[in-house]
């Protein structure tokens, strides 16, 4: 599995995960196209200013490089404070093969070796079991449940936390 920077041409990649009713149905439904355009655009910049981290998975043996899904750390403020959060998502058919678990864990790997990011928050909704679950098998900790703002709804999210460095494993299942 490669995780690569996103860029402009995985257009066709964030619309089928965001504008998808089945991707989006634990993030209060599919996005208009012109707004997940729009996200793309900007992190594209954002990814590329180092502001964030937006990692397209494209698992092995994708001989033309296409994105299985992504995974994101950003920070955002929260609460007067600036706290890190990741999250990803993984389309219907690639589900099921561990590649969202392997990517987290590489993200937070690179992380702990950065050093900048402190705690990160995972969000995933509650009744979002496989989420849920690499969040508990990678060793975050859970905090409770929350309302949380996304794309102007709000979600019922379990809210995780891990200390990037202490998470559980290596990259091997």
């Amino acid at each position: 599995m490669l995780l690569r920077d996103v860029r402009a041409e995985d257009v066709e990649a964030y619309i089928r995960m965001r504008c998808d009713p089945v991707m989006m149905a634990e993030l209060g439904g599919p996005l208009p196209r012109e707004r997940v355009e729009e996200r793309l655009r900007k992190d594209v910049v954002e990814a590329a200013a180092d502001r964030c981290w937006v990692k397209m998975i494209v698992p092995d043996g994708s001989g033309d490089g296409e994105a299985a899904g992504t995974v994101n750390l950003w920070s955002d403020e929260e609460d007067g404070g600036t706290v890190s959060e990741i999250g990803w998502m993984v389309l219907p058919a690639y589900q099921g093969r561990g590649l969202a678990k392997r990517a987290v864990r590489r993200v937070l790997d690179a992380a702990a070796e950065d050093g900048r990011w402190g705690e990160v928050h995972a969000n995933p909704g509650v009744a979002n079991g496989p989420s849920n679950e690499i969040c508990r098998a990678l060793g975050f900790r859970l905090l409770g449940e929350r309302d949380l703002g996304f794309a102007d709804r709000i979600l019922r999210t379990s809210h995780w936390v891990v200390v990037p460095g202490e998470h559980v494993g290596s990259d091997t299942e």
